[in-house]
């Protein structure tokens, strides 16, 4: 099919709740996408952060050719050895927790605060969230989302959220009550802007859960498996929350969402409390387990690392170079760079060079490459928005 046909298709069979970009995708390999017209785009944004290790790793495509041959699904009374081997490894990677499987992001941050509840006192039925946080388009997470803009068309919301300003410890102290159930944040806001939790904001959330008798919930469905250089987010820090989610690049492009909550709180999530019919199944578990290997085999925790910080260094010189440029933060792959206008013909006119980044809270424009990505791929997206940023001044 043409590209004019793919698009004609869309508009007449599918819901246009996306605003998407005139170009069909047809291949996608490493850190590249092929369109229908035979376009090379280098993809620093890729799958909205899904795909960390890359676009169709090879390790990843063996492992769900093999599991497809084998085993695609089976419902979760059974027992299936990719499901048990991938919470496995997460546990270990992390806080020794236990596992519970889903599809998304979403379904995850909706499954820690259901459980937040259920290991909670009954009285206990209000969560603290951060402005500019995202954790979801599902009613409870869409509410945990503090963004006005995402609750346009949906009033009234969930009773029992509140909201206080990012980083904010006094907020944070006087929001708290009896009543609160769990904090959820994430360690790096993503759509929020790549705003970056300080080390007291995280340990003030710590001691007041365990005073109060609240779960700490760290959203790391963006920072999660190896973006920022380490495993999770929270490893930056000197703090262990009670319950983490994750989902993006943990399926390596297939979809899979999972939570992972310390063993005394996972205890409460008992049969009937919460379920997911596609969580766990086997081709999606096979896809995790075959990321995780392929990152601990290739050094890329470090190589995010190291990249991340020659990524930041290269942008910083455009600061000085381009007065658009206000700031640049980040960890490891995850990267924002704060403009002092909107940066949206920034980014259309980046893919008219075929450059894929994207731009978030208007004025952000984050670079989130694959964790396989080189330094030369750096040096070429960077000259590419030097050369657009030029453009417009």
């Amino acid at each position: 099919m043409t590209t004019q046909e793919t698009i004609e298709l869309f508009d007449k069979y599918v819901i246009a709740n996306y605003g998407r970009l005139a170009r069909v995708i047809v291949r996608g390999q490493g850190c590249y996408l092929y369109d229908a017209e035979g376009n090379k785009i280098l993809d620093m944004f890729p799958g909205w952060a899904v795909s960390g290790t890359g676009h169709c790793h090879p390790k990843v495509v063996e492992a769900i050719r093999e599991q497809a041959g084998e085993l695609l699904h089976i419902d979760n009374t059974f027992y299936s050895e990719p499901q048990g081997r991938l919470a496995q490894l997460l546990s270990e990677r992390a806080f020794g927790g236990k596992c519970f499987f889903c599809n998304s992001g979403a379904e995850a941050n909706e499954a820690a605060l259901k459980l937040a509840r259920l290991h909670t006192a009954k009285e206990k039925y209000k969560f603290i969230t951060a402005e500019g946080s995202f954790h979801g388009r599902t009613f409870a997470t869409v509410t945990a989302t503090a963004q006005p803009k995402y609750h346009e068309g949906f009033m009234p919301l969930l009773p029992g959220f509140v909201y206080i300003p990012f980083n904010d410890v006094d907020a944070l102290e006087s929001a708290f009550s009896d009543e609160v159930a769990a904090v959820m944040v994430e360690p790096i806001q993503g759509e929020g802007g790549i705003n970056i939790a300080t080390g007291e904001f995280l340990g003030a959330i710590r001691e007041l859960c365990d005073r109060n008798g609240a779960v700490m919930i760290l959203d790391e469905v963006q920072t999660g498996i190896g973006r920022t250089g380490k495993w999770f987010g929270y490893q930056h820090y000197d703090v262990e929350p009670d319950i983490i989610t994750m989902a993006k690049a943990l399926g390596g492009g297939t979809a899979i969402g999972a939570m992972m909550a310390r063993s005394e709180i996972a205890a409460s999530l008992v049969p009937g409390k919460h379920a997911s019919t596609f969580g766990g199944n086997c081709l999606a578990c096979a896809a995790g387990i075959a990321v995780i290997e392929a990152i601990e085999e290739d050094g890329l925790l470090g190589h995010a690392a190291e990249l991340g910080e020659y990524t930041m260094e290269k942008l910083r010189r455009l600061k000085d170079k381009h007065h658009i440029i206000d700031s640049v933060r980040g960890i490891g792959l995850m990267i924002g760079v704060q403009l002092t206008r909107p940066g949206a013909k920034i980014v259309d006119k980046c893919l008219e060079k075929k450059l894929r980044i994207n731009c978030t809270h208007e004025s952000v424009l984050r670079f989130m490459p694959p964790m396989i990505a080189t330094k030369e791929q750096i040096d070429e997206a960077i000259e590419i928005l030097d050369g657009v940023l030029g453009e417009g001044e």
